[in-house]
């Protein structure tokens, strides 16, 4: 059993970051593009898995190096289970790093530790970057004030939780005063 995958779910990039839509900025789909290049390769040398829905991601992630776990998932946590149970049988931890990270460096070379980590988002409340052991029932809950949630989820399933809300990766591009941080 390998030891960690890494899965980066990407929406299509014509209807990825609708705060930064409703923000007027323009190019959004090639803004969502760029983000999610960094974070693909940032991934490296690390198995490395898109999820999506999309045909027109599909091929992005394709030409981009990884590999594709395709679904017809309403959400992103559904998107995020299927890639779960996917990739449990042959990795012993699940990386699911979002793809709008401002600063993915490290993700290719990150040592897990035991239990579940999360890497939460600038104001300490959403989840950037979250690290599972396999094997577990472990429920997604990726929304509104989902640090929190996921670290009520390790300790629901008895896992060691830590928390990290100082790593680089806490920093993403949801609105569009992120763009001007970049």
């Amino acid at each position: 059993m390998e030891n960690l995958a890494i899965v980066v779910p990407l929406k299509g990039f014509d209807v990825a970051k609708s705060r930064l839509r409703d923000g007027s900025v323009a190019d959004v789909g090639d803004v969502a593009r760029r983000l999610a290049r960094g974070v693909l390769h940032a991934a490296r040398p690390r198995p490395l898995f898109v999820a999506c829905e999309s045909p027109d991601v599909e091929l992005f992630a394709l030409d981009e190096g990884a590999q594709v776990i395709s679904s017809r998932a309403a959400n992103l946590n559904e998107a995020v289970s299927h890639a779960y149970r996917a990739l449990s049988p042959s990795y012993a931890h699940i990386v699911v790093a979002h793809g709008d990270l401002r600063d993915p460096h490290g993700l290719g070379t990150y040592t897990p530790r035991e239990g579940v980590t999360v890497f939460t988002d600038d104001r300490g409340t959403g989840t950037n970057v979250l690290v599972v052991p396999t094997g577990h029932d472990f429920v997604f809950q990726f929304g509104r004030d989902s640090a929190h949630a996921h670290e009520r989820e390790a300790r629901r399933l008895h896992l060691e939780v830590c928390v990290n809300r100082r790593s680089a990766w806490r920093f993403d591009v949801d609105v569009p005063s992120d763009l001007a941080a970049e």
